[in-house]
């Protein structure tokens, strides 16, 4: 068989640039994925950053705090955070572009450990005090109930003081008497009696400050006049009108009393009827009885 060189060198030639040809082509096809795989993993890297970037501006926007300085602090964090997201918003993914980038992620991560470490301890002051000024609230409120508690019952004790410092008295009573040559007769006869001698005793009370006591006596006749009327005596908004005054000394001791009351010239005879006899200490009533005339 005769072989055409030139043809076989054609031949050769073609074959050649066939195996060219592919041999580039699958390198073309390869580095494009290569090309590709590569844009891709900026991309996602990139949106990596831009994704921390973001939820690192919603923290800041979460927190609320009053100190004035750190709030300042985090202002400027939000703001240079943003600039950052900003920034690399507009840039092509570029692995310089990328590196960069996490280079000022990292940073703010740095500083914003040192913020929020700031933050947290300012937080536990502020708790820290809120349950100080609770528990400090709740002892006041303790402490005034128990003042109130310890009002009341002084207000409690000083009225049983005063009340136990009250002059008492007891063992009233009233006995109708006439005159006879100047010596008095024992009678319950209306038409004879002229006067009602009244008795009672001061009890023993040391609680009882010492010195005068005004004693009035009021006998109230069965048409409900005062006998032997001396007119009323004021004790602030009260009145009294009395049948007879007398000063006793008091020194605490029991001390045994009787008032002779004799009736006004108008008045005699008395009428039949029963006469009520009361017993004062300035106004305040130390007790009673009553007589009855026939």
């Amino acid at each position: 068989m005769i072989v055409n060189p030139q043809l076989f060198n054609y031949r050769l030639i073609i074959g050649s640039l066939i195996v060219a040809v592919t041999v580039l082509s699958v390198f073309s096809f390869t580095n494009y994925q290569s090309i590709k795989t590569h844009q891709q993993f900026l991309e996602q890297e990139k949106k990596l950053v831009e994704s921390e970037l973001s939820q690192m501006i919603t923290r800041y926007d979460d927190v609320s705090i009053s100190n004035d300085i750190i709030a300042s602090e985090l202002e400027v964090a939000k703001k240079n955070t943003k600039l950052v997201l900003d920034s690399l918003s507009m840039l092509k993914s570029d692995l310089s572009v990328i590196s960069r980038f996490k280079d000022q992620l990292y940073n703010l991560k740095q500083k914003n450990t040192t913020l929020f470490n700031a933050i947290d301890s300012l937080d536990l002051a502020n708790q820290s005090l809120k349950e100080e000024k609770s528990i400090a609230y709740t002892e006041l409120v303790k402490q005034r109930i128990a003042n109130n508690s310890l009002l009341k019952e002084n207000e409690y004790l000083n009225r049983s003081l005063e009340k136990g410092a009250l002059l008492t008295a007891n063992s009233f009573e009233a006995k109708t008497y006439f005159k006879v040559l100047g010596k008095k007769r024992a009678s319950n006869l209306a038409k004879k009696v002229d006067q009602i001698e009244v008795c009672f005793t001061l009890a023993e009370n040391s609680l009882t400050e010492k010195g005068e006591k005004e004693i009035y006596i009021q006998i109230v006749n069965p048409q409900n006049n005062v006998v032997s009327d001396k007119g009323a005596i004021s004790f602030g908004d009260n009145s009294l009108i009395y049948s007879s005054k007398k000063i006793i000394e008091y020194n605490n001791q029991v001390v045994d009393i009787c008032v002779d009351v004799e009736a006004e010239a108008d008045e005699k005879p008395f009428t039949k009827g029963t006469y009520f006899i009361s017993v004062f200490n300035k106004d305040r009533k130390l007790g009673s009885t009553e007589v009855n005339l026939n």
